[in-house]
């Protein structure tokens, strides 16, 4: 069963118990600064809630959301028919096939929310589709930059998140496809908290030089900081 979520704009994403949304896909979306001129693809879109936040405010020119489950693309297609919206190319394939048809060398913008833990790792999800998505059973560091460097034309972005343990693979896949790590983000709970998670971007062809932003702090004094709140509006902060 499906929930339609309204998420502002006149944007609904449908969730079910096998593809939900958190945190992390905001904080990426923001992240990945994409513009109105992109062609833009996310590699395993679950529920779509990434290409569907993009809708709220200058969405790229087009994104497309690729799974490989085909209950998660069933759902993406019905939030997108409910939010009325045009800009998204739903595709189920498996990223490390890519699809008939794939733009390839085309994309200026590609997004991963990747499978947090590695397969054998970590209680093991109850269903199969849960499997996939939280294990990286055929998402591994390797196969979203081996993805993205087809997709990507030169000077081409790569941004994904993770946890702060799996940065040192992420950075040796991009670099391993000649995608070179270019921005670095950490996101704690609090000041002192530490970082439980990462967002990275990778640049096609670029030169080695990698920019440490200002940590992200998502609570102040037990409420959500201006930062933080901004990301559910997609208001600009000073």
């Amino acid at each position: 069963m499906w929930k339609p979520e309204p998420i502002g704009g006149g944007i609904f994403v449908c969730t079910s118990e096998e593809h939900r949304f958190g945190t992390d896909a905001f904080l990426l979306t923001h992240f990945s600064r994409y513009k109105e001129k992109d062609t833009a693809a996310e590699l395993g879109t679950g529920c779509g809630i990434i290409p569907l936040l993009m809708q709220k405010h200058r969405p790229p020119k087009c994104i497309y959301a690729v799974d490989v489950q085909a209950n998660a693309i069933a759902q993406l297609k019905e939030g997108i028919r409910l939010s009325g919206v045009t800009g998204i190319i739903p595709v189920c394939a498996d990223m490390r096939e890519l699809w008939a048809g794939a733009p390839l060398g085309q994309c200026s913008l590609v997004l991963c929310n990747p499978p947090y833990q590695p397969p054998g790792s970590g209680k093991e999800a109850a269903n199969a589709s849960q499997r996939l998505a939280r294990h990286g059973i055929v998402c591994t560091p390797e196969d979203v930059c081996r993805a993205a460097a087809k997709l990507l034309n030169a000077g081409g972005r790569l941004c994904v998140c993770g946890r702060p343990e799996r940065l040192p693979d992420y950075i040796c896949a991009m670099r391993s496809e000649k995608l070179e790590p270019k921005r670095l983000q950490f996101v704690s709970r609090t000041a002192v908290d530490r970082p439980w998670l990462f967002l990275l971007e990778g640049k096609r062809g670029a030169k080695p030089f990698l920019q440490t932003e200002k940590p992200f702090i998502m609570y102040e004094n037990g409420i959500l900081t201006g930062e933080a709140a901004a990301l559910y509006t997609q208001e600009e902060q000073p």
